[in-house]
Order: structure tokens, then sequence, then C-alpha cells
């Protein structure tokens, strides 16, 4: 048991000296003294913060990430933000109102800058860059938190690296200031909003991990003779840090549950909607007054409107979708709009082919409608004419109009006619026969009439 405990003991040294930061750190003035230094903003500090801006800003407008990552390298503005978070630690009062007023200035230069690019820059349009700074959540809470940590840290150590312009990347300060600015100078008030917040967390969670960081390097206090001050000021950095935290965990909810939302359509849409001769072009999902809708393009053979949609809305529920609307679009629906945003070569020809095949369907439909419509005119024919033959032809009794198709039995070959078979009470000499057919032929325009007599 004692050698168990032993080997225990000797594996948590060996642990802990794999994290013993002592032997590399350097002394507590020196990186005071390189803290102090980035906190001011005057003179070269200033114009290269102003001079970044330009460049986040041409980034952001143009959608480089390049540029982008270019500006953060450049920018000074982390300086003022560790400044605050080492002025807790250390209990330095004055520090903490220097930081907190150069960080204010540094704020308005670079709002002001990227307002006046945008209020000049032809291109106003709102890219993913920009739209990526103006919906903050609990990742970048972490992120600003650990990329503080790792700040504070290669500032406090001899082993710089590449941690503080990794830092300045990971934290990205520079380009939510340029969105306040593109949201001031555009009148967009979501992505002023959105992107202040992401720069506020940014700031409060880098200098968080600041304060924490010189904790864990046992700086010394600079100020020991109001205790409670320096409490109190702890207490309203970290109250301040927790109130932050509150929207962004908000807003990631809303994102995870959107993101669920999607994958869940989209395992219906894949899933349910398999046809023979029918294919999904598109779908796309909406929340509108909190009413979500799921509309899906179809293309091909068409189903039975109804029915289809009945069956699928009692299969929404096992896909968690049990509040959705769904909408279904068939290939007849399908117009030119439609047609454009299809990007697919393939889809565009299995689109002609649909076309043309409704067209040759809807020639069919009119060549029957015009023949029933014909018909239907034979049927009323006899009964049009009928009055008209009492008065000139007294002993016709009943006349029938009929349209029929003859065989030649000795080559076979069809022909169609037009008949009108007429019963009478006295029989028709030859002449009153011709007579009536040709009263018949121009009466009712059928000019290969023939007229059959019957005797009653």
């Amino acid at each position: 048991m004692a050698n168990k405990m032993a080997t225990f003991s000797k594996f948590g040294q060996n642990l802990r000296s794999y994290f013993n930061i002592t032997p590399f750190l350097v002394p507590q003035a020196e990186a005071e003294a390189t803290i102090r230094d980035g906190v001011s903003f005057r003179g070269i500090n200033l114009l290269i913060l102003i001079v970044a801006i330009f460049i986040a800003s041409l980034g952001l407008n143009t959608n480089s990430t390049a540029v982008i990552i270019g500006a953060m390298l450049i920018s000074p503005l982390m300086g003022p933000i560790i400044g605050i978070g080492l002025a807790v630690g250390i209990h330095d009062f004055d520090l903490i109102k220097r930081s907190f007023r150069n960080l204010m200035m540094a704020t308005a230069f670079s709002v002001a800058t990227s307002c006046i690019y945008f209020m000049i820059s032809p291109v106003n349009e709102g890219h993913s860059e920009l739209l990526a700074r103006t919906s903050p959540t609990i990742y970048d809470v972490f992120i600003g938190f650990f990329g503080g940590a790792a700040g504070i840290l290669a500032i406090g150590s001899k082993v710089k690296g590449n941690v503080i312009p990794g830092v300045a990347i990971a934290t990205a300060l520079m380009p939510p200031l340029c969105t306040v600015g593109y949201g001031l100078a555009t009148l967009q008030p979501h992505y002023f909003l959105g992107a202040l917040y992401l720069f506020f967390i940014n700031s409060i969670f880098i200098a968080t991990a600041t304060t924490l960081g010189v904790r864990l390097m046992n700086y010394s206090y600079r100020d020991f003779s109001n205790p409670l001050r320096a409490r109190r000021v702890k207490y309203t950095v970290y109250t301040i840090a927790m109130l932050t935290v509150m929207p962004a965990i908000y807003l990631t909810y809303n994102m995870i549950t959107t993101e669920a939302y999607n994958n869940n359509c989209s395992r219906f849409v894949d899933t349910e909607f398999r046809f023979p001769a029918t294919q999904v072009v598109k779908y796309h999902t909406d929340n509108i007054d909190g009413q979500r809708t799921l509309t899906v393009t179809l293309m091909g053979e068409a189903l039975p409107q109804d029915s289809l949609l009945t069956v699928m809305d009692g299969k929404l529920q096992y896909y968690h979708l049990n509040n959705t609307r769904l909408r279904i679009i068939q290939s007849n629906a399908i117009g030119t709009q439609a047609l454009r945003s299809t990007s697919s070569a393939m889809l565009r020809d299995m689109y002609t082919i649909t076309q043309a095949t409704i067209n040759s369907q809807q020639h069919t439909i009119d060549s029957l409608r015009r023949l029933a419509a014909s018909t239907t005119r034979l049927d009323t024919l006899a009964v049009t004419v009928a009055p008209e033959l009492k008065i000139i032809y007294p002993q016709i009794s009943n006349i029938a109009i009929a349209h029929t198709t003859s065989a030649n039995t000795a080559t076979g070959r069809a022909d169609t006619l037009n008949l009108a078979l007429v019963s009478y009470s006295t029989p028709l000499d030859p002449a009153q026969q011709q007579k009536l057919t040709q009263y018949l032929r121009a009466r009712l325009s059928l000019p290969r009439l023939r007229l059959i007599t019957i005797a009653e």
C-alpha cells in the first residue's frame, strides 16, 4: 500500500512539473512595462490604429479574409484591454482609468474611421465577412477568454513565439469595430448592435482572462490601502462578464436549435421525397411571425397534390417538425425564376424535356377538346334543324345527324362520313331527296353529308 501511495505521489509531482510556469516567467516589472507601453494611444499608435482600420474596412468591403487578417496583425487595439485586466489583477486603479480612457478613445476613432470609409465607398453590400460579425455566440466568449489567456501568458513569459500575432487574429477586435462603422454609415441597426456586442464580448473576456492570468502568475498588488475598493472593482468586472455571457448563451441556443431544425428538414426531405420519376429541385425554410414553413420544389412526373401533402404532413412528426407548415410546389409551377436559380445543367435539360412533354400533352388535349366540341355540335344540329324541316317537308317525322367511319370492303380504305337519317310518313321522290340533301349540306355546313331515308 505504501509503495502504491509513493508511486502516485511521484506521478503527481512529475505531472505538476509539466505545468510549472515559474521558470519561464519574466520579472513582473518587465511584463508590466510591456503592457503599460501598449495602453497609450497617441502619435504613432493612433496613426497605426487608423491605418489598420482602413485596411480592415477594405478587407470587409471586398470580402477578403487575407486583408482582414493583415489588419488584425497591424492593430495595436488589444493594448488597453490587456491593461484593464492587469490593473484589476494588481489593484492599480490609476492604470484602470488610463486603460479604460484609452480604450474608449481608440474605439471612437476606429468607429469614426470605418464609418467615414463606408460612407464614401461605392460598394455597400454586406458580404459574408461582415455578416459573420453580427451574430455573436458563446463560442465568441470562449475565443475571447482563451485568446486573452494566451496573450497574458505570452507577455509574462520568456517564450514569445507567434503567440501574440495568433491572439490578435483569433480574438479579431478590428472587424467588429469596422462592422459597427458600416452599420452607422448604412443606417442598419442589426449590423451596429451585433458587431458592438461582439467587440464588447471580446474586450470583457480578454480583460477577464488577463486578470486571472496575472493572479496565476502571482503578481504582487500595487495598492494595499483600500481592499474594499479592490474587491468592489473585482466584483464589478466579474458581474459585467456574467451579464455579457447571458445574451451570448441565448443567441447560441437559438443558433443550435435553428441548426437542429434545418438538419431535421434536410433528413425529412432526403428520406421521404424519393420518387421514381420525380426529384427535389430545392427546398428552403421560412420563419414568419413564429410560423415555420418548409417549401419543397419538385420536378418531373406530376404527383397527386392533395394526397402527397396529406401523406407528408403526417410524417413531419417523426422528424420533430410538428409545428411546421409544409408547402409542395410541383414542376408545372416552376417558372423562369426557378430555372435561373437552378445551376445544374442536368436539371435545366430535365426541365426542358418536361416542358416539351407538357406541351405535347397539351396539344393532345386541345385536339380532343376540338373533337368533343365537334361531336357535341353534331348532337345539337338535328334539334336545330327539326323545326325548319317540319315546315318545308311535313312528311318527315324524325331526323338524326351522325358522324361515322366507313371502310371499303375491296380496298380496306377507311373514310369519315356525316349521315342524315330521315324517317318519313310518305316517301320522298328522288328530286325531293336531292333537294333535301342540298338543303341540309348548306344549312349544316356539312358539304359531304349523305342522306338516308327510312320509312316508318
